[in-house]
């Protein structure tokens, strides 16, 4: 008897020890559930990493954490939706960036696989409230390592900014296939982008149009083989032999994955919509620079978009000067889906700010926020696990003392998947040592 009723005991405190870790109740805040209306005085509860219940009479579990946050504000955690963040840490030492394969077509490539826990970028990037990212196996360059050319780089994964390894972190793996679409040179061909491509630097416009056209064949040709490759895997023959390039393109041949498209300027994207529909695939373009008379055509055909920064110069020299600032309203008044991304490592904490740029500029202030958040992550095929605070959502949540895209505003704590974050980081590591200096 009395084993049972220790046994019963060590099953009690098991439970309640349970219960601290994995529950947590944020109360007294305002809610900003992104999705849905604002909520005074309301609570958050947290059970095993998800969001269990958001009200405004909510009771704590037994042993559960209890956060007052009288006077603050709760918004989900922010997602950058391109960067380099994970892969690159050091530009100018080649052996901490892992981007740029050589090769025209990688698509068997994993940015998830190569992405570093420890980056000293993780730490820095959350500190801005942003919880996920995006992170992409190629910097966008055209013309990577000695010259060659990638147009498919490979598989970039939606990435949580915690945990010890790729596979805690990964909130989903091989979420798009990165793309880079081909493009005629401006001018000829004659600056720095042909010289890195190979060209010699001397193309004329003719010769730099026929390599065009040559490169979309040869795109449709690799998906074709990946076709191929399909039907004779479901029916295989003595001879058949696996290839991973090809089974990587599996999910975008069947629609599963989309491809997601750097397409700059206006002629691109009506080329790659065109290309979307020739080959039926999904695809979102990223980092368009300009929209031109493609509004309607992305929203005819649903694509979304992934802006890239809005504190930027013009595309062209004669165009107004705040082009890049009202980018981001531009896409909102003709109805197209988009959120923001940086593509790059260094400046990827400012994403907050890039969506700010463009509220000064005639974005309205909610559709900003969804754009860091809830649009983001339905973008990238994970809107049922993040970017708002609702019920059964991963709880990556930021408690702050106003809006997150003001400069000024402090994030007070940071969840992710339930669980505090510290928000330490280089830089504060650094201010704490020079404000104590003697």
């Amino acid at each position: 008897m009395r084993i049972a009723n220790l046994a019963a005991v060590i099953v009690a405190s098991v439970a309640l020890a349970s219960a601290a870790d994995n529950s947590l109740l944020i109360r007294n805040v305002t809610v900003h559930p992104i999705t849905g209306p604002d909520m005074d005085n309301a609570s958050v509860l947290v059970v095993d990493g998800k969001i269990e219940d958001v009200g405004r009479k909510l009771a704590p579990r037994a042993g559960a954490r209890v956060i007052d946050g009288h006077g603050l504000q709760l918004y989900p955690g922010m997602i950058n939706a391109a960067t380099n963040v994970g892969l690159a840490e050091v530009e100018a030492v080649r052996d901490t960036v892992d981007l740029d394969e050589i090769g025209m077509f990688n698509p068997e490539i994993r940015a998830e696989v190569a992405f570093n826990p420890s980056s000293e970028h993780v730490p820095v990037v959350r500190a801005a409230g942003i919880t996920s990212v995006l992170a992409l196996p190629s910097g966008g360059e055209r013309g990577g390592r000695g010259g060659a050319v990638s147009v498919i780089t490979g598989q970039a994964a939606l990435m949580h900014l915690d945990g010890w390894t790729w596979e805690d972190m990964a909130v989903r793996p091989s979420a798009v296939m990165d793309m880079l679409f081909p493009q005629i040179q401006s001018g000829g061909g004659r600056g720095l982008a042909a010289l890195l491509a190979g060209g010699g630097g001397g193309r004329t416009f003719q010769e730099e149009e026929r390599q065009y056209h040559e490169k979309l064949k040869q795109i449709s040709t690799f998906l074709e083989d990946a076709r191929r490759y399909e039907k004779a895997k479901a029916s295989p023959t003595p001879d058949f032999r696996p290839d991973i390039r090809l089974e990587a393109m599996l999910p975008i041949i069947d629609g599963r994955k989309p491809l997601f498209v750097r397409a700059q300027r206006e002629r691109m994207i009506k080329d790659a919509i065109a290309f979307a529909d020739k080959e039926k695939v999904k695809i979102i373009i990223a980092d368009p620079q300009e929209i031109g008379s493609t509004g309607a055509l992305l929203k005819e055909h649903s694509i979304p978009v992934v802006l890239g920064k809005t504190m930027a110069l013009p595309l062209h020299e004669d165009d107004p000067y705040d082009s890049a600032y009202t980018l981001p309203s531009e896409f909102y008044k003709a109805g197209v889906k988009f959120c923001f991304g940086t593509f790059d490592v260094e400046f990827a904490r400012n994403v907050p700010f890039e969506a700010a740029q463009a509220v000064a500029f005639g974005l309205p202030h909610d559709e900003a926020m969804k754009a860091l958040t809830i649009n983001s992550a339905s973008i990238l095929g994970a809107g049922d696990q993040l970017g708002s605070i609702e019920k059964g959502k991963s709880a990556d949540l930021i408690l702050t003392d106003g809006d997150p895209m003001e400069a000024r505003t402090n994030i007070k704590q940071m969840f992710i998947a339930g669980r505090e974050v510290s928000l330490e980081s280089r830089h504060t590591r650094e201010y704490d040592k020079w404000m104590k200096r003697p």
